[in-house]
């Protein structure tokens, strides 16, 4: 609690900081690029209407750079063809406003609906509303409204690709924490509830849809690298800002943890079908439950240790944590297997090896992706690299076994 409560101060400060301070510092880019637009354009040029520039400059402060440049050029093709056709049809009208905006507003905005244009279709529309309502419509006019605009764009792009250009890191570090998090959540309650003989099929179906719901955050985790893979084309940043947040881990991170989710939301969907009086397997034994509690609370060890290690906090204390967790998992696992082997009640028996053979998994991707996040000295290393070999033998092993079942 006493961390969580430092957290809020933390955020406006240093790598770690947050997402808000990166919307406050956007709003003040945005901001600063149309007040700079202004005073170039209305101060010192004395543009005639130098509203088109800031409007402009304000619009393309982006959340990447790739996007102000997409979006500049996307605002250029239809705020030239915006005031094209609006001084067209103020000539062809004589000057009349009516007429002139029943003439170009619904053309502009079905040209404004078009795909390719993005959420900039609508600038053509407004331009030519700006045109028609100053009414100046003569090709010099027309030169001045196209000069204001690139003015405005220009300052706007410039602005967001050299003053703390935005990159979309934190998100990705924030769904990577986020997994091994609600992950240990979802097992230490259902370790809860698997030692309480009472637990009920609105339990289980609890845990499965907690289970199901990790689904979204993978799905958070691929768009936020998908933004982060945005925010770094045509972005200075990464070569022009000294301090930020680390890169993080490589995309075969979010592999493991779809796989672990996978098994997770296996032996959710497994003890749901054990529960109730319409349960379609035979639940095991209480005292077989029990045990399988224990491995679930180790597990869901190893997943806090992950995230403090993604966190990179307290990195001694979580790798001591997490390597002790994983030999007692192994210890529990091999009790577990032991006594599943002795198992006379063949019911009973298909529901408990679909739970350990989905934990079996669920532990060999936890250790297999915390394994490098631990401290690197030598006899770790050792270590693990013994626990390795030793969990890929058990692993083959065990599917020989079953292929000859």
């Amino acid at each position: 609690m006493g961390s969580g409560r430092g957290r809020p101060h933390g955020a406006w400060r240093g790598p770690g900081a947050g997402p808000e301070r990166d919307t406050v510092v956007q709003s003040l880019k945005a901001a600063g690029a149309a007040v700079t637009a202004w005073a170039l354009t209305g101060w010192w040029l004395n543009a005639p209407l130098a509203l088109m520039a800031p409007w402009t400059a304000l619009a393309l402060v982006d959340a990447t750079v790739y996007r102000s440049l997409r979006s500049g050029l996307q605002q250029l093709v239809v705020i030239v063809l915006g005031a094209l056709l609006a001084s067209a049809a103020m000539a062809a009208t004589d000057g009349s406003t009516l007429g002139a905006m029943l003439i170009v507003l619904p053309v502009m905005t079905l040209v404004g609906t078009h795909r390719r244009l993005g959420a900039q279709g609508i600038y053509g529309a407004t331009t030519a509303l700006f045109v028609i309502t100053y009414g100046a419509y003569s090709l010099t006019e027309v030169g001045h409204r196209l000069m204001e605009t690139a003015i405005g764009a220009v300052i706007g792009i410039t602005v967001n690709a050299l003053i703390l250009p935005p990159v979309h890191l934190r998100n990705v570090h924030d769904q990577l924490r986020r997994l091994p998090r609600e992950s240990a959540e979802l097992l230490r309650l259902m370790a809860e509830g698997l030692r309480d003989e009472e637990w009920s099929a609105t339990d289980a179906a609890g845990w499965h849809d907690r289970g199901c719901r990790l689904g979204q955050v993978l799905r958070a985790l691929a768009s936020a690298r998908e933004w982060n893979a945005e925010s770094s084309r045509f972005n200075p940043g990464f070569r022009l800002r000294r301090t930020g947040p680390h890169p993080p881990p490589p995309e075969k991170a979010d592999a493991v943890w779809e796989r672990a989710v996978a098994h997770l939301q296996a032996i959710t969907r497994t003890l749901a079908g054990t529960a109730g009086e319409k349960a379609r397997l035979t639940a095991p034994g209480a005292a077989f439950l029990r045990r399988y509690a224990d491995l679930a609370d180790e597990a869901a060890t190893l997943c806090q240790a992950e995230e403090d290690l993604l966190a990179d906090h307290e990195r001694a204390e979580a790798g001591e944590r997490y390597r002790r967790a994983r030999a007692r998992a192994q210890e529990l696992y091999d009790g577990l297997a032991d006594d599943f082997r002795e198992q006379r009640d063949p019911p009973a028996a298909a529901a408990s090896g679909e739970l350990l053979v989905e934990m079996k998994q669920l532990l060999h991707e936890l250790t297999h992706f915390a394994e490098p996040d631990a401290p690197k000295s030598a006899e770790n290393l050792e270590s693990a690299e013994k626990v390795r070999q030793s969990e890929a033998g058990r692993m083959r092993g065990g599917r020989g076994s079953r292929g000859g079942r």
